[in-house]
């Protein structure tokens, strides 16, 4: 019988609108955001409260992103997730929030979290600030609506990728099952992947869009995006997943799912 997991009971019938931090909005997470609002409505249309996406991001728009993030000439200058978020909330009349700052920072409590915690950054020392958070986090005792219970992840070189959706609960309740075995538990990126072990290298900023594709290729991140979206998506949907994730070769146009 096949693995499989059952999404968490609250997501599927909440009393709110489930709440989603979005870390990073650049050339992933400007993809990922858009697509959130598009899931949004599309739960609506369902029957579902829908999302209410928070992101965040210090860095401004750059003449290098514009064209292979969701940025335009008008934006330059302007904070990321603000811009993103702005115009978001102007097109789909949405009431969604933006910090322009990291996360966690020391504005944020324990208990300032949300249900399902996204992370499209660049750097190593991110993820594990992130984890070491959450993990002091899951052990305390929130109401459903505040707390955190998945962490999804977003990951590439210049045309290579992964995404990841873990557990951050050491369980999530599963119904009995005559055709696969549920579990309840997957792992986050931090469990799967020893980062002590990995030798960050500091790229830089870039200074044009020409520079920036010699670093990620245009088409990398929305096609990660879509395909990690798609995946919460079935969640929400069908109320279950057969695969945490998906590894992405652009060079060999071969996508990988990793199963549950």
């Amino acid at each position: 019988m096949k693995k499989i997991h059952f999404t968490d009971r609250y997501l599927l019938n909440p009393r709110h609108p489930v709440t989603v931090f979005v870390i990073g909005a650049g050339g992933t997470g400007s993809q990922v955001i858009t697509n959130l609002a598009r899931m949004s409505m599309a739960l609506q249309a369902l029957g579902h409260p829908g999302l209410h996406v928070t992101v965040f991001d210090p860095d401004t728009v750059s003449q290098a992103n514009i064209g292979r993030q969701l940025f335009s000439e008008t934006e330059l200058g302007l904070n990321k997730a603000v811009s993103l978020v702005t115009r978001i909330n102007r097109f789909f009349g949405y009431a969604w929030t933006a910090e322009p700052q990291c996360f966690p920072t020391r504005n944020f409590s324990e208990d300032s979290t949300a249900n399902i915690i996204i992370t499209c950054t660049d750097n190593i020392r991110s993820r594990l600030t992130l984890w070491k958070f959450l993990k002091k986090v899951h052990k305390e005792n929130f109401s459903d609506h505040s707390a955190p219970i998945y962490w999804m992840d977003f990951g590439n070189s210049q045309t290579k990728g992964q995404v990841i959706i873990g557990t951050v609960r050491e369980k999530v309740l599963q119904p009995s099952s005559q055709e696969y075995i549920p579990m309840p538990k997957m792992n986050v990126i931090t469990e799967e992947v020893d980062y002590a072990k990995i030798k960050e290298k500091e790229s830089g900023p870039s200074c044009s869009l020409a520079e920036a594709l010699e670093k990620q290729d245009l088409f990398i991140n929305s096609t990660l995006a879509h395909i990690g979206c798609d995946i919460l998506w079935r969640m929400f949907k069908e109320g279950k997943t057969l695969y945490r994730g998906a590894y992405v070769n652009l060079e060999t146009l071969k996508v990988t799912a990793i199963p549950v």
